[in-house]
């Protein structure tokens, strides 16, 4: 298998993986969405893959995105996007542990470890070197 078909292989079901460009890919998984009045809400985790020949070397990247769309309380109906992202350091843990901000609206377990292990290990098993950077 080819380092891409096992990255998709560890993907869960409701994750998509993105071909962006030759060396580059998006992966986006929804982690929850919740219904209020005449709003919608959805929480995503994303996360950026570049994959450097040459180096050996595979650079990723990986943050939190809310969107909500329809009635907004401040200003009547609106679009709101709101994003975390854990480019100043790793993120350990569960997400319900490490972000409150989301934990209050949403009722979700991904662990950001074990999956960078499990993406660490692919890599790993095909002769390169895994760098968490800022994509």
């Amino acid at each position: 298998m080819t380092l891409i078909e096992e990255l998709k292989s560890i993907l869960p079901d409701s994750a998509s993986l993105i071909r962006q460009k030759k060396d580059r890919f998006k992966i986006s998984i929804v982690l929850a969405e919740r219904r209020v009045f005449l709003s919608k809400k959805r929480l995503v985790y994303k996360g950026k893959l570049r994959i450097n020949e040459r180096k050996k070397e595979v650079l990723f990247s990986d943050y939190l995105r809310e969107t909500s769309i329809g009635l907004c309380s401040s200003s009547g109906f609106g679009f709101t996007r709101e994003s975390f992202n854990t480019m100043k350091g790793i993120r350990k843990g569960s997400i319900e542990e490490q972000s409150r901000l989301f934990g209050k609206d949403y009722k979700y377990s991904f662990d950001f470890s074990v999956y960078r292990q499990k993406i660490e290990a692919v890599v790993r098993q095909h002769g390169y070197h895994l760098i968490l950077t800022v994509l």
